[in-house]
């Protein structure tokens, strides 16, 4: 009697609540474990299937409203058929869980990562619940928010009126909670962390002692203004003695220049600030000059940099401005056009400088960026303004998926080429690689500006696309990327759910994977770039090696 009394209560539950929103969600909740482009934390994976479960449930809830609304009558299932329903749905639901192990495993060995254990499973389902359930008590509060609003409104307009007017209102507090409360007051608080980290000083980061470094007391710049990440790039990369043992032959101290945030008021102070340190510190007199725009929080990658300076035995001057303390997938939505305002700034101080000097003595000149920095480096050259005196080139790493230059290039590419390594016409001026070499294209001939685009297939942040909301990609079809899972498959809405939480975590993969760039891959793209003297193929094997050692340990 009891169990047939709580099987009861159980069908009076979901037919108040919608056995068709639940069947909904269920789906939904096993779309969102298949795999996208980048292996997901248990954690994470969980919150992701809770949310699918409960995107499903109001979605049922709705149709079957709008049903109702419309003056058709919603049959309750018969008592066996309900039964039968919910077990077929948690039979789904247990198996998309079993399978979500192997998918993930399957990306984990992709990447190089260790594999998932059974418990991980288990840790899913557990976070999906209490996802839903949270959400679930967020929906009841906007259905009393619903039936309030309705029962004021009875009395002043008509019933289906009132019954748009109350979920209009419903949607406002929904709106007003998710932009005003956790968008508006995360994006704060995020914003005040990433200020006071970058404003900390680190006990181990004293300022430099050389006068030929930004923040040493004959700089022009402080060293307390530089930010967390302009103090790391500034007090890190290879010694004389570093250089030497890994290169050989007659080496120089690399130059490094970088105006933070604080170090002038305005985007065009801090240039202009960041040209003369660049002066003062003899940039010019070097053989490479590189023109960097860092990612969102000021970084700039070490595996990029320390690359090129190894290549030419310390003959390189850098220099980078900082333009915010957000990560770049942050920036790229709240605020693109400051990066690309700051190094527009940049280069063009750099540049006017630079080309009133000799010919025959100045520096070759290239831009570098990766992310978000590398779509604000592409736009900081317009090519009719340097068509006369070109720059010699850029390596331009993780593109972000709104780059104009890489979009025109992808479009364009050669029939045949795959849209995840374009070939774009006859290689003179771009070429893509990625894990493997891919810039000695036979018959191609190098011009006098050389662009590289270093890009990964499994990278969400160059990959996305706003369309795959409803439509497939193009890189999903045919041939795949070498890192790329084949059990990665287009679900409409939710791929793109998927890939907009995989541009959060692509930051978290191996070297070589997903938004982390080896610096291997740099090597074999600076060196088509910027021809490095006094190579040989045994030569530059062994610094790649040394070079992947290194990274991977940390160092």
């Amino acid at each position: 009697m009891a169990g047939l009394l709580r099987a009861r209560t159980l069908q009076n539950w979901l037919a108040g609540r919608s056995l068709f929103g639940l069947a909904i969600g269920t789906l939904l909740f096993a779309a969102s474990l298949t795999p996208s482009l980048t292996p997901r934390p248990p954690l994470l994976l969980g919150v992701l299937a809770g949310l699918g479960l409960a995107a499903g449930y109001v979605l049922g809830l709705a149709l079957r409203g709008l049903w109702t609304y419309l003056g058709y009558t919603v049959h309750p299932a018969h008592p066996r058929g309900w039964q039968i329903i919910v077990g077929v749905l948690g039979l789904i639901a247990v198996v998309f869980l079993w399978l979500s192990m192997g998918w993930q495993n399957d990306i984990r060995t992709l990447f190089g990562m260790e594999p998932w254990s059974r418990w991980n499973s288990v840790t899913v389902a557990l976070v999906s619940v209490i996802t839903f359930g949270l959400l679930f008590l967020c929906g009841v509060g906007l259905r009393i928010v619903f039936r309030r609003s309705a029962k004021w409104l009875d009395s002043h307009f008509p019933r289906k009126v009132t019954v748009l007017l109350s979920a209009l209102v419903a949607a406002i507090v929904l709106w007003a909670v998710v932009t005003g409360i956790v968008f508006r007051t995360g994006l704060h608080m995020m914003d005040s962390s990433f200020r006071e980290l970058d404003a900390l000083i680190e006990r181990e980061a004293p300022a430099p002692t050389s006068t030929l470094k930004t923040g040493s007391a004959a700089s022009l710049i402080a060293w307390d203004s530089l930010g967390r990440q302009g103090r790391e790039y500034i007090g890190s990369g290879p010694s004389i003695e570093d250089i030497a043992q890994l290169a050989g032959g007659a080496v120089q101290q690399p130059i490094r220049v970088y105006a933070g945030l604080n170090s002038a008021d305005t985007v065009e102070e801090r240039a202009r600030l960041a040209l003369a340190e660049l002066k003062r510190v003899g940039g010019f007199d070097k053989s490479v000059l590189v023109v960097i725009a860092p990612t969102g929080t000021g970084w700039v990658d070490a595996a990029a940099v320390d690359t090129l300076e190894y290549l030419h035995r310390g003959d390189v001057a850098s220099v980078a401005i900082q333009y915010s303390y957000l990560a770049s997938w942050l920036s790229l939505l709240v605020e693109p056009n400051y990066g690309s305002d700051s190094a527009k700034a940049l280069f063009r101080q750099v540049y006017d400088h630079w080309k009133t000097l000799p010919k025959d003595s100045r520096p070759r000149l290239y831009l570098y960026g990766l992310s978000l920095g590398a779509l604000s480096s592409e736009s900081s050259m317009d090519l009719f303004d340097v068509i006369e005196d070109p720059i010699q080139g850029a390596v331009w790493a993780g593109p972000p998926f709104p780059s104009p230059l890489w979009n025109s290039a992808t479009q364009n590419r050669e029939p045949g080429s795959p849209v995840w390594l374009p070939r774009f016409r006859d290689g003179s001026i771009v070429r893509f690689t990625n894990q493997e070499n891919q810039l000695n294209q036979p018959g191609a001939r190098w011009g006098p500006m050389r662009i590289v685009y270093l890009q990964y297939g499994s990278d969400p942040i160059t990959f996305f696309e706003p369309s795959s909301f409803y439509r497939e990609p193009e890189w999903m079809r045919g041939k795949r990327a070498p890192d790329v899972s084949p059990s990665f498959v287009w679900i409409p809405g939710v791929t793109f759910t998927q890939m907009g939480v995989d541009m959060i975590t692509g930051m978290s993969t191996p070297p070589g994977t997903g938004h982390v760039f080896a610096a291997e891959h740099y090597l074999d793209a600076w060196v088509a770039v910027t021809e490095p003297p006094g190579w040989t193929e045994d030569g530059l094997a062994r610094l790649a090696a040394t070079l992947k050692a290194r990274q991977r340990a940390g160092s």
